[in-house]
């Protein structure tokens, strides 16, 4: 017996999982297995996400720059390490290569 489950395109849309055939998810064309209504809604598209990502990180960055590390108290230094962690992380998943895997 073979699984299908993993081959065959889930029916509905991607986004907001609308009852249909809406085609197969590209990663290359953002808007790939979406309805009509998600297409007309202008719902994100992963370069809007990517640049949320940035704009958000870059805003987390801006404010650890701001901090001033003498005056700084052990509470504070930890949250602001922890939020240029994750900002980082969330560049370099958008930098990260797509592998045939992954897709």
């Amino acid at each position: 017996m073979s699984d299908n489950s993993r081959t065959a395109p889930a029916p509905g849309c991607v986004l907001c999982a609308a009852p249909g055939t809406f085609g197969r998810r590209d990663p290359a064309d953002p808007r790939s297995g979406l309805c009509p209504a998600c297409i007309a809604a202008g719902k994100p598209t992963r370069e809007g996400l990517e640049r949320a990502v940035v704009i958000v990180a870059g805003q987390s960055l801006a404010t650890a720059e701001a901090l001033s590390l003498a005056t700084a108290t052990p509470e504070e230094l930890a949250y602001h390490l922890g939020a240029v962690k994750r900002s980082l992380r969330a560049l370099l998943q958008l930098l990260a290569p797509v592998g045939k895997g992954d897709r």
